[in-house]
């Protein structure tokens, strides 16, 4: 089919609705003349009558085809007398161009060769998602539009009930009724195209495209006519007076958004009568259209999996103090490295079930662990999983090894959160006590069981965490000699998620109680201390 064919087939189609249209009464054609005479373009025509899907999803129902079809079915159109046939496809009073399907052609393009903004748009779309390298097999899309286009709506509808209220079409509230939103319309003309020209399917995805349309001066002039407008001025006023820091551009963002949230707000608040009084009715026209920001997200991923840490100079995240930094690297790092070279995503979150001090050594079966990447642009695939997992564990530096790395969703986040109190932690510890222990002392830490001890904040943390008392259950104890000397020892234990181990052992000046120094009835110190077991039913 060539093109001319193709956009013969298309007018036949939006002259077939217009048809149907007419010969349903629906809608009167003087209204429409009004209509198009206050700028209201024809997709809103058919929008603030009822239209649905069978005229919003016509790409070729255009001003100029409603025009050709007025004059051959109105009477007051057919000497030209109407100001409203000879107007230019300009921007929509109400959606502000975001509905008008076709750009002004060139001089001499043939009209079937008109480009079409769809077509365009999703020709945008289709090369930034190549240039940022988005792999995706569907989509779903996501439509923001100015609050203006929610007022200027309602001020068209308030003017035509103002003139045609007592007329019975009018009374049968078809035009009154809350129909069709300019975002749902939108989504009707792009949606076909988007999937033409990406090749995959429009569903509830986690790829999201955003079609962000703004129009700066019509939403900054319409929040100066709503009502207590000037205290917020005031208070903005104040508010950037008091934090030099922001800058011009983010202050200018941050108003544009607080303007729509405004506006919203407001007007639900307004009653019609009010609305009358605060805003021209109808609406200037449009001269100049919506802007368009065309942006992708992805929901995150989650890849999750164990970490064991085999040294005792690496941190579980990044940790600086004063701009230096302390041990040789970070658990997170070291992960993340390896995960976000293969997902490439805009960011990521490191989440652990707990977290031990940099120099204890996490063993064992290792700690449950989640990379939460943002906006990738690849969902890795198992076998990548895999190469992430075989380079972090065949790295020359033995610090951080994986096991069990895996795509997961996010309810095990929440499952490891809900868990996470309720685990039990295995440790060994070196400690060293002042006095030699006997038989009867071996015994009186073997026998412990299900022991409840009180722990206020250690003074080590409390320049970072609350001073509270927490009660915590050691669960069983095992103590040995260490060969060849008479003062260490070997302390296994197994203890409730969020004990102290380190203030257990030497007491931190009585702030945990009892102890091991105070069960023994001499000064005790811990020298080494290694994670063992982390007992959770997660990533095993």
């Amino acid at each position: 089919m060539t093109a001319a064919d193709a956009a013969a087939e298309s007018d036949a189609e939006a002259r077939s609705i217009l048809e149907r249209a007419a010969a349903a009464s629906f809608p009167p054609l003087h209204a429409v003349h009004h209509l198009l005479s206050v700028g209201v373009c024809v997709r809103c025509i058919f929008r603030m009558f009822g239209a649905f899907s069978h005229a919003c999803s016509c790409a070729s129902l255009t001003v100029s085809v409603l025009h050709s079809f007025l004059e051959e079915h109105d009477d007051s159109a057919k000497d030209g007398s109407c100001s409203c046939l000879s107007m230019d496809e300009a921007c929509c009073s109400i959606c502000f161009g975001i509905l008008l399907p076709t750009c002004h052609q060139d001089e001499g393009v043939a009209p079937f060769e008109a480009i079409s903004r769809i077509d365009i748009i999703t020709s945008m779309v289709s090369q930034a998602i190549q240039r940022e390298g988005y792999q995706i097999g569907e989509f779903s899309t996501e439509i923001s539009v100015p609050a203006v286009v929610a007022a200027n709506e309602r001020a068209i509808r308030l003017y035509m009930k103002g003139k045609y209220g007592s007329e019975n079409w009018f009374k049968d509230e078809i035009f009154t009724q809350q129909t069709m939103s300019v975002k749902e319309a939108l989504r009707l003309l792009i949606v076909p195209s988007l999937e033409k020209q990406l090749g995959v399917k429009h569903s509830n995805n986690s790829f999201r495209i955003r079609l962000t349309y703004t129009h700066d001066d019509a939403s900054l002039k319409l929040k100066s006519l709503l009502p207590n407008d000037s205290n917020r001025k005031r208070k903005a006023e104040s508010r950037e007076g008091n934090d030099t820091r922001r800058n011009s551009t983010y202050d200018d963002k941050q108003i544009l958004t607080e303007t729509d949230t405004f506006i919203h707000k407001s007007l639900e608040g307004i009653q019609d009568q009010e609305f009358c009084t605060l805003f021209k009715l109808p609406p200037e026209k449009v001269l100049k259209p919506c802007q368009l920001v065309i942006s992708f997200l992805r929901s995150p991923i989650y890849i999750g999996g164990r970490y064991l840490k085999l040294s005792r100079n690496v941190s579980q995240s990044c940790w600086i103090i004063d701009d230096e930094r302390m041990g040789e690297a970070s658990v997170e790092e070291i992960i993340k490295e390896n995960v976000c070279a293969i997902s490439r995503g805009d960011g990521y979150k490191f989440h652990a079930a707990g977290r031990e001090d940099i120099d204890v050594r996490m063993l064992g079966s290792g700690r449950p662990f989640l990379i939460e990447v943002l906006n990738v642009r690849s969902i890795p695939t198992a076998i990548e999983i895999q190469q992430i997992s075989d380079k972090i564990n065949s790295s020359e530096k033995k610090y951080v090894r994986v096991r069990n790395l895996k795509l997961v969703d996010n309810e095990i986040w929440a499952m490891m959160r809900e868990g996470e109190s309720e685990k039990q932690k295995q440790y060994a510890a070196l400690i060293w006590t002042s006095n030699p222990l006997t038989d009867d002392d071996l015994q009186k830490i073997s026998v412990v069981k299900d022991m409840e001890i009180v722990q206020n904040t250690p003074v080590r943390v409390l320049h970072r965490r609350s001073p509270l008392e927490r009660k915590r259950i050691i669960h069983w104890m095992e103590i040995e000699k260490v060969e060849g000397s008479s003062n260490y020892y070997l302390l296994h234990l197994c203890t409730q998620a969020g004990t102290y181990i380190k203030e257990f052992v030497h007491g931190d000046l009585g702030r945990t109680n009892p102890s091991i120094g105070s069960m023994l009835r001499c000064r005790a110190e811990i020298l080494q201390l290694d994670v063992t077991d982390v007992k959770m039913d997660l990533l095993q």
